[in-house]
Order: C-alpha cells, then structure tokens, then sequence
C-alpha cells in the first residue's frame, strides 16, 4: 500500500536525473539591449522579430506555472529586461507570489541604463536586491566596453537604487587586457557602498566580433592578485546562485567568484533558463531546449505545459562542455548570452 500511495503522489517538484532540485527560474524577457558590451555580443546585432516574443501575459503564466512546481526564486534578465515595454506590469503581477509566500524572492540583473526611473517602482513590486554589471568605473574603458553605454547614467541608476532601499551586488567580467588593471579598485569600490561584488569568466557564448581567447582571463588569477593586496577569507555564504564568496578583511565585504571554466558548478546546478521566446535550457552550457511557447498557446489550461515542463527537467544534463577553444576560435555555444539571459 505504501508502494502505490506514493506511485499516486501527485510529483510537484522539479527533480532531475541527478537528484537536484530546481528551485531557480532564471527568465529572459527580452534579447535586446541598449548597450553592446564586447564580451556579449557584436555591435550589429540582429534581434528578434517582436511577434515571436511571449506576450507578459504568457511570461506571468510560464512562471506561476514553475512557482507552482518548487521554483522559489525567479530572476528577470535580458538582453536588458528594463527596455522591455510595461516591464513593470510583470513584476506587479508576479509579485502576489510573494505575498502569497509561494515565492522567496523576485530579482532581477540589469546593466544599470534604466534605474534611475525604475529603482522605486521594483522596490514597491517587492524586488529587495539587483544585480548590476559594472565592468569599470572609468568612463573611456566603460564606452568601450560597452560601445553604446553612458557610464554617468548608470551611476545614477546605482544611485537611485541605494536611494530606493534596494540591495545591489555588482558583477564584473574580469576581461585580460581590458579591466584586469583595476579589479581591486571595483571591490574598494563595491564595499565601500556596502555592496558585495561578483566577479566572472568570460564564457563562450556566441560570435562577438573578436577573439575570444583574448579576453579570457581565469579569476584563479584574479584571486591570486587580490590576494597580494587583501587577505580572504573563504565562507559559506550563498545567495543560490553559482558563485563561491571570500570575504575581504580589510575591507568587510564579500567578494564571490563564478568560473565557468576553470571550476564549473554544475553538481550543484538548481537552475534552468527560459528565453523570451518560451524556449527553456536546462543548461546555460548545451543547445538541448525545449519548447514551451507551444504547449503554452495550445491550450488554456497548464496541463501541457506542465507536462512540457516534467518531460524538460527530465533532460537536463550533468554539467555543460564550456571551452575556450583556441584552436577554431569558436563559442562553445553559438547563441548570445542575450539570448538565452545573463
């Protein structure tokens, strides 16, 4: 009897074949961006056609249907989610999540352009911390990293988000030849605004215009130099995300590493991906999807898509194949960063 009453069971939560829960919805709301950082994607980019984008309509549907299979944390993303149209009629909606306690937190990761009109806003729709990407803090480097970017501008979406109440990590790409010169410079800078910061391996997605191999640099590296200057402590901390954190004696503050390549993190992946378009990757690092846009319009109700979804988590892999590949100079995987979200 046991046997069969738990065969019975309704199976709500998203298990994998390796026994992970996923508990982490990361969702691409848009491919486009208003910055064309070089590390992401190339200046002349070709973006989707606007038609083939789940409505917010259909992206509150596709994650309400994830919160109610254990997702417990969702992150909007990009492209830049904040150039979405209405964008913040999807954080009000998903919000009663939260109220309703079936949700630990609504975040989201932006490159900062946006924040000075909308820090308030995301703060009231319940969102308590961001991540922004700060790659330098010197005006020239950040144009050209960024090609379209105003380094003003997102200082004063930094700004209005302290101002907002809103906790705010800041992510750096640690980039060879590019930013490498000024990396303690963004942790004095980061902590000295009681900010935590992460930094992160440039990773083989998409062609960019350039050499990939250039910009590779490995945060064994980065944490090698960091150390010359500031002593580290490893600690447990964990925001659910993959990066490992140190925290800096002199300074008091956390620093986190996400290496991709030189250390994957994929035994204790709880995450999937969804883009824009309803396709979900189970894995940032493999091109196996699945379709969720059709189950999605093919009915009105979310049987289909819940069996998508069942059929989806049952798929996904141990870990991903990331590698500079110095030889062809190809991305391990030929869509953007913008594509499936950052």
């Amino acid at each position: 009897m046991a046997d069969s009453a738990v065969i019975a069971a309704p199976a709500t939560d998203m298990i994998d074949p390796f026994g992970r829960h996923v508990t982490y919805l990361r969702v691409s709301v848009t491919d486009r961006c208003d910055f064309r950082c070089v590390y992401c994607m190339s200046e002349h980019m070709t973006f989707l056609p606007k038609r083939d984008l789940l409505s917010l309509e259909e992206l509150d549907r596709v994650c309400s249907a994830f919160v109610t299979r254990g997702v417990r944390k969702l992150r909007i993303t990009g492209g830049e989610p904040l150039v979405r149209k209405n964008i913040l009629w999807l954080f009000r909606a998903l919000s009663r999540h939260l109220d309703a306690g079936t949700l630990d937190e609504l975040t989201l990761t932006t490159n900062g352009s946006q924040l000075a009109k909308y820090a308030q806003e995301l703060k009231a729709c319940g969102v308590e911390r961001i991540n922004l990407s700060l790659d330098t803090l010197r005006p020239d480097r950040f144009k050209a990293i960024t090609r379209w970017g105003d380094f003003g501008g997102v200082m004063g979406g930094l700004e209005a988000a302290e101002k907002a109440g809103l906790k705010v990590k800041l992510n750096s790409v640690a980039l060879k030849g590019v930013n490498e010169d000024e990396l303690e410079e963004l942790v004095r800078f980061a902590h000295g605004r009681g900010h935590d910061i992460t930094f992160i391996e440039t990773m083989p997605l998409g062609d960019i215009d350039g050499d990939r191999t250039d910009q590779y640099l490995p945060l064994s590296i980065v944490r090698a130099r960091l150390m010359d200057r500031l002593t580290l402590d490893d600690i447990p901390y964990r925001t659910g995300g993959p990066a490992r954190y140190v925290e800096a004696r002199e300074t008091g503050g956390r620093i986190g590493f996400i290496t991709p390549m030189t250390h994957n993190f994929c035994e204790s992946c709880n995450r999937v991906r969804l883009t824009c378009t309803g396709t979900l990757y189970m894995c940032l690092g493999q091109e196996d999807a699945a379709d969720l846009r059709a189950p999605l319009r093919a009915s009105g109700d979310d049987a289909r898509l819940h069996d998508a979804i069942t059929e989806a988590i049952s798929r996904k892999p141990k870990g991903h194949d990331f590698i500079i590949d110095r030889r062809t100079k190809r991305p391990a995987v030929q869509r953007h960063m913008s594509v499936t979200g950052g």
